[in-house]
């Protein structure tokens, strides 16, 4: 019987000490995941620009950065507009708004990077950078996208692209801040109070 119950108490206690190993262990590595979200930034990646040239991200070090998906045959596509008259008045102030191309939603960009650049600029006047068409969602999403719609891969958020401008708002040390819905338009108080924020 002694016996018994000494096998017993070794069992239980054995069992517990694999629980507590196990929970540590589960606990480190999200603790590792968190800690390695928390040191990725957009600085991590280099991006072809619309005219073919590879730009690094860390070359906007230090400034406030704005990106958005754009499309040139959506309904929101008047917001570049407003977007490049932001761009004006906010970039000696350490702003600057990088546009992505992307023709995920509907076929709303068909047009190539040449076309693009062209449509932008006759149609809007566009003078802040543009890179080259990515998909910004799905099996194809590029690594940048990936960074700035998962909570594993940015540690702020997940914030999935919901249709064409969608604003992706980052610090001056790279990172997440905060994304905006596609449809509120950089004049909204919700996207210029983020702003003014971080200018203070």
């Amino acid at each position: 019987m002694r016996n018994n119950l000494f096998l017993s108490y070794a069992v239980v206690t054995m069992l517990m000490f694999t629980a507590v190993s196990c929970d540590a262990r589960s606990s480190n590595a999200s603790a590792s995941m968190a800690q390695a979200a928390s040191n990725k930034s957009i600085y991590d990646f280099t991006m072809k620009d619309i005219d073919g040239k590879m730009v690094p991200l860390s070359a906007y070090k230090g400034k406030i950065v704005v990106i958005v998906n754009t499309a040139s045959q959506c309904g929101l596509t008047g917001q570049l507009s407003e977007i490049e008259s932001f761009y004006k008045k906010y970039k000696d102030k350490g702003i600057v708004v990088l546009g992505f191309p992307a023709n995920d939603f509907l076929g709303q960009e068909p047009l190539n990077d040449a076309e693009i650049k062209s449509f932008c600029s006759k149609n809007y006047g566009v003078t802040f950078p543009m890179f080259s068409k990515i998909s910004v969602k799905g099996k194809d999403m590029h690594p940048l996208y990936q960074y700035l719609t998962e909570m594993d891969e940015n540690g702020v958020m997940d914030a999935p692209v919901k249709w064409n401008f969608q604003k992706f708002i980052i610090g001056k040390d790279g990172k997440l801040v905060n994304s905006v819905n596609p449809r509120t338009t950089v004049n909204d108080v919700e996207f210029t109070q983020i702003i003014d924020d971080l200018l203070k």
